[in-house]
């Protein structure tokens, strides 16, 4: 699956190119893996930011790039700043969008999405989901009970994320990215934990997965054959009567088998953090890899191209990813919101590594409250929105205030999805 050509003398394999099964070419194995940038308008479309930021990432040398959050209806918003892809959007930003991020000869993918339940209640108050089922783990506290789905809702929400996928086809998007992780609705489809229908679409693992399924073959048949779309899935949910490793396999098989282009895999949700490192063992830690071990078993069960996202901090833990031949290309995403050239820094110098600072106030209240791992980041990429450099030193304290200056607790509460 390697593409033969090197186009340059490389340090290691970070640099050499990588061609999908469609043909397509990414220059390198290093994928930029999707960060909330909270960056549209108030009508939802693309800022201009989006533009420069994507600019950015691409002259610092990645290889494919995956956007935040997209998501396919505006009545169903993660956070309020999100941006929605539908027939009411203006596909100008979205053009300029696409047009930056394929700059330097890298690929851009809008990562399409629908939340489902997870949708704080001063946005929503009626979600839905699979199941009348609450978030737990406090989560329940920001969050509304979602009513179940009906089947002609299912049916309609599918024609959206096909419908974003045509449209992010005509301006200029070089590939599509479901998400299929974390606990939005793609999620909690495929979890008994949160879908206990007793229709077509719950209840046997073939039903759960029925879901995902019908939105790749309604996306497949808008953009065609030799457009990519790829998915991120987790392994595991990593909660009590959730979406298991085993699960999870059987659905990496049957994308495969269906003929999806690109499996990201990463892992947890909102009630169980594991993708950011949520009690993640010491050894686990020590060799960057999250899901290391996960994806070694998948390899064996398909030839998909996968993409391993989740702890990665230096070169050389990704050479080793892919001299075990688990994963084709290496996620990152923190670590490019600190410096955009880190892509470039790995393939020239095969023992560079970047080290992310624990943030924290050095109160552990303010530190949940402000969400200091998620606001402190997403400070990063408006730096670079603004055409700045990102700041490794900015201040915890500083985010805090700032923050709460401009929009009080509200803005705090919104990163809770």
């Amino acid at each position: 699956m390697q593409s033969a050509a090197k186009t340059q003398e490389i340090s290691n394999e970070l640099g050499s190119s990588f061609t999908l099964k469609n043909g397509q070419v990414i220059k390198n194995r290093l994928f930029k893996s999707a960060m909330s940038e909270q960056l549209g308008t108030p009508e939802h479309n693309p800022t201009s930011g989006l533009a420069t930021l994507y600019s950015r990432w691409a002259q610092g040398g990645i290889g494919l790039a995956i956007t935040g959050n997209i998501m396919i209806d505006r009545t169903a918003l993660g956070e309020p700043k999100n941006v929605v892809l539908d027939e009411h959007s203006d596909l100008e930003p979205f053009k300029k969008w696409a047009k930056a991020g394929l700059q330097n000869n890298s690929q851009i993918w809008p990562q399409l999405n629908h939340p489902g339940k997870q949708v704080p209640n001063f946005i929503c108050k009626e979600p839905v989901s699979p199941s009348a089922i609450s978030l737990s783990g406090g989560l329940e506290k920001g969050f509304n009970t979602p009513r179940a789905l009906i089947e002609p809702e299912i049916l309609e929400i599918i024609q959206k994320f096909a419908l974003s996928a045509k449209l992010s086809k005509e301006a200029g998007f070089s590939g599509v990215q479901i998400h299929g992780a974390h606990g939005y609705l793609v999620s909690q489809f495929l979890s008994p934990r949160h879908n206990q229908r007793k229709d077509q679409w719950g209840g046997s693992l073939e039903n759960r997965m029925r879901f995902v399924l019908a939105v790749y073959h309604a996306i497949r048949e808008e953009v065609g054959n030799n457009f990519p779309i790829g998915i991120k899935l987790n392994s595991a949910d990593f909660m009590k009567g959730g979406f298991t490793e085993a699960d999870s396999m059987e659905v990496v098989k049957a994308l495969s088998n269906a003929g999806i282009d690109l499996i990201e895999i990463s892992g947890g949700t909102y009630e169980s953090p594991s993708m950011v490192g949520h009690k993640v063992k010491e050894s686990t830690l020590k060799r960057e890899a999250y899901f290391l071990d996960y994806i070694e078993k998948v390899r064996e069960l398909v030839d998909t191209p996968l993409v391993l996202t989740g702890g990665f901090r230096s070169s050389a833990a990704m050479q080793s990813a892919l001299d075990g031949g688990a994963t084709d290309l290496i996620g990152l995403a923190r670590t490019t919101a600190v410096d955009p050239d880190f892509p470039n820094k790995l393939i020239d110098d095969a023992s560079h590594k970047q080290d992310l600072r624990i943030l924290t106030t050095g109160v552990k209240g303010v530190d949940k409250m402000a969400m200091l791992d998620i606001v402190w980041y997403e400070f990063q990429l408006a730096r670079m929105a603004k055409g700045r450099l990102p700041k490794p030193n900015l201040s915890e304290w500083g985010v805090f205030f700032k923050t709460l200056a401009s929009a009080g607790t509200y803005a705090f509460r919104k990163r809770r999805a």
